[in-house]
This record gives structure tokens, sequence and C-alpha cells, in this order.
């Protein structure tokens, strides 16, 4: 995908930090953007912060139909996942089965459900669905409950997806995007910063700047285009940083 100008773009999870970030960039870059959100709030803000057309879909991608609404009558070419829950911050034996599998009853659930309607349509040879992990599918994240291995499943479901893909000639490409530090700004790194420096016991701002270079929801969304267009590393796994990125094994 050479240039995205025309191009479709689908982002589920479009009206969050990051989300609205790669929206924002998308359409700037002269995409067609659809986005799906559970808060129709948000997207009613979002609609009025971009210029140029954008299209909304108000709904929750763990439900199938939301799922078709998404994807609409005309497969994209780019579908980015980035829809997720909020952890709940607290040592595992303090949370409850509830919140402890949040993010695989959101988070695993929308990627399960839209790489196989991806499958099932199928997407255009040379489309793209990018899946948004996390750094704590590595090293574990032990005050977020199931949110670490919720989000080394993604990462795996990038792999397996793309295995089918490979298999059936489908062309379409299929990775998974690993942040590997903590993304400034957004609601999740000020939650999670706030945690984990009072526990090595320094200030939330040296917390931060152990990353180095700020990874910021711009710097994502540009990196993300870059793997759309085709220049980022090969792979189904890449992690993304303040100072670029890089292939995973």
């Amino acid at each position: 995908m050479a240039s995205l100008e025309g191009k479709q773009a689908v982002v589920i999870g479009g009206a969050g930090d990051v989300g609205r970030a790669i929206v924002q960039a998308l359409a700037a870059q002269g995409a067609k953007v659809r986005v799906t959100s559970r808060s129709a709030e948000r997207l009613e803000k979002l609609k009025g912060e971009i210029k140029g057309p954008v299209e909304v879909v108000a709904g929750d991608a763990t439900d199938p139909q939301v799922v078709a609404r998404s994807l609409g009558e005309h497969t994209p070419d780019l579908l980015v996942i980035a829809s997720g829950a909020r952890p709940h911050h607290a040592p595992a034996n303090e949370h409850t089965w509830e919140t402890f599998s949040a993010a695989w009853d959101n988070d695993v659930k929308a990627t399960f459900l839209l790489g196989q309607e991806v499958i099932r349509r199928p997407l255009r040879p040379g489309s793209t669905v990018v899946i948004f992990s996390s750094g704590a599918a590595h090293g574990g994240s032990p005050h977020s409950g199931g949110y670490a291995g919720a989000k080394r499943m993604q990462w795996l479901l990038a792999s397996y997806l793309q295995g089918v893909s490979d298999q059936r000639k489908l062309g379409i490409r299929f990775v998974a995007v690993v942040p590997q530090q903590m993304i400034a700004g957004t609601e999740i790194a000020d939650k999670a910063s706030r945690v984990y420096s009072a526990q090595a016991g320094i200030t939330q701002a040296a917390f931060m700047e152990r990353f180095g270079k700020p990874l910021t929801p711009a710097l994502v969304a540009e990196q993300v285009l870059a793997i759309a267009r085709g220049e980022g590393p090969a792979g189904t796994a890449i992690g993304l940083k303040g100072t670029g990125m890089e292939a995973l094994s």
C-alpha cells in the first residue's frame, strides 16, 4: 500500500487516545475512515475534530453485529484494532474474576471476532490488519490482572491469522504492534505509571524518563501508517518505541 490517498480504513477504538491520533493521521493523508467506539459522545467529538468526512459506528466490537457494521459493505484496505478495556490496577489477590478477565472479554474477543470476519469475507489482497498488543505481553504487568496474558494472546492471534491467510493465499497481512514503552499522554500510561512509580519509590516523571525518548500517540500513529504503507519491518509482530520500530520474534 504505497499511498493512503483514497484508501478505505477502519479504526476500532478510534475515539481513544491512540485511536484518535491514528484517525487524524489517516484523514490528513486522504484516507476514507470509519471509526468504531463504544462511546457515542466521544465519536461526535471526534467528528468535530477531523477535517474531512469520517463515518462513525457506535457500538461494542465484541458484538458480531457491530463487527459487521464496522467493516461495512466494502472491505477496507486497512483495519486497526485499538480498542480495549482499561486495566484495573491491583495485586492479583485483590482482583475479582471480572476485573482480572476484562481484557480477555474485551480486547481478545474483539480481535478474535474481527479476525474471523476478515478471513470470512475476505479482505482484498494487499490489505493490512494492525492489532494493538502491549509491552506487558513480554514481561507481564502484575498490577493489571489478566491484561498481560490477553495482550500476548492478541499477539499470537496475529500469527495464527497470518498462517490462515498464507495457507489460503489471501494476501492479507496481519501484524501485532507492541509498544515497548508506556505511551506518554494516554490515560492508561498515566494510571499505570502512578502505580509502578510508587512501587519503585520514585516520582511518576522519573519513572517515565526511564524509557528515554517518549512514545506519543502521534508517533504511534506515524508508525502505524508506515506499516500500512509497507514501510515497516517484516513479520507479524513489530515493537514500537520513541526511537523507532523493530521486528519482534
